[in-house]
């Protein structure tokens, strides 16, 4: 029995190698098929690996069996109906840099995917959030594409998305309803595109909001009063200036981390006591507010601030006032 152990290993180790399965020995030793543009690991018999391969289609006859499906890195500009209609288990699909255009995305070609879960299509051409989209989805990422429009009722159905990433792309507005359905919605990043102000009507789920890099004029009292959790935004590089940003904007008990770097701004803004981690790293601050942290100071009325980040600006140390260590008690890093 040892002696017929060792000789499994042995064969098994001469398949795996580096992890990659030899496609040649793979097919002599597997009885199921696997596209001759692909690698099909034996250890993981359900993923299918076709990425960098300089494929300009999605391979025909994909196994009945793929659940991970790996097409990254290839010239993919289309995606059918047909293409998929062998495969019903479908959990992750990865599509990231490829030429995927909006016009040659079939709407029924994933809507059939009950089980599909994690989508990614980084990197590609797409002009438009595809329409059809299967209910079960949790992630959807579309980053870096050419976004500038979401088709209608895209996200109806998506109750379950909990991650939708669209940083990087050419978004300037967002109608009521576009967003409609996104009832679980946790993070959604809208970094890098071409909003003037934070945008309307979005899923009052959230609880991670990313939006620097966007050319915002500013901010009102009521800007982010439609979120129910917000606990971390990012608001870095989006040319904000004191002026602009109204005193209430950011009071919410629930907010945990605030980003604010690499703007304009002359004056620390009004932050709740809750707020953990505060960067202003890289503005034109010149004086240092203790009422921005605490409107009170006394026993139980402090910030519980931890990390302050005022580096990059027009302060030092020694023009702090001297009863800003009684507000900022808990504090474990300052950087100025």
């Amino acid at each position: 029995h040892m002696a017929l152990l060792c000789c499994c290993m042995l064969v098994l180790l001469g398949g795996l190698g580096s992890g990659r399965m030899d496609p040649a020995w793979f097919r002599a030793n597997n009885p199921q098929a696997c596209p001759q543009q692909c690698d099909c690991p034996i250890q993981w018999p359900t993923a299918l690996y076709c990425d960098h391969r300089g494929l300009a289609h999605v391979p025909d006859s994909l196994p009945g069996r793929t659940q991970y499906l790996f097409l990254q890195a290839n010239n993919i500009s289309s995606l059918s109906s047909s293409v998929l209609a062998n495969v019903t288990d479908l959990y992750w699909l990865i599509l990231d840099h490829n030429q995927l255009q909006s016009d040659k995305l079939e709407h029924a070609s994933l809507q059939n995917q009950t089980r599909l879960r994690y989508l990614f299509a980084n990197h590609n051409r797409l002009r438009s959030v595809p329409g059809g989209l299967p209910a079960g989805l949790r992630q959807l990422r579309l980053a870096h594409n050419r976004i500038s429009s979401i088709s209608a009722g895209a996200f109806k159905n998506l109750h379950n998305l909990s991650v939708l990433l669209l940083q990087g792309n050419r978004l300037q507005t967002i109608a009521e309803g576009e967003l409609g359905g996104l009832g679980s919605l946790s993070l959604l990043d809208l970094s890098g595109n071409r909003f003037s102000s934070v945008p309307r009507y979005l899923p009052s789920s959230v609880q991670q909001l990313y939006l620097s890099n966007n050319s915002l004029s500013g901010l009102d009292a009521d800007s982010f009063a439609g979120f129910l959790d917000l606990k971390y935004l990012r608001l870095s590089h989006c040319g904000l200036q004191s002026s602009g940003v109204h005193s209430g904007v950011f009071n919410s008990s629930s907010l945990v981390e605030l980003d604010l770097s690499y703007n304009k701004l002359t004056s620390i803004p009004t932050v709740p006591t809750t707020l953990q981690y505060l960067y202003l790293e890289a503005n034109t601050i010149q004086e240092f507010n203790v009422t921005s942290f605490c409107r009170e100071v006394g026993p139980l009325s402090y910030s519980r601030m931890k990390i302050l980040r005022l580096d990059g600006n027009e302060l030092s140390y020694h023009l702090l006032p001297a009863d800003w260590v009684f507000c900022l008690r808990v504090l474990h890093r300052i950087y100025i």
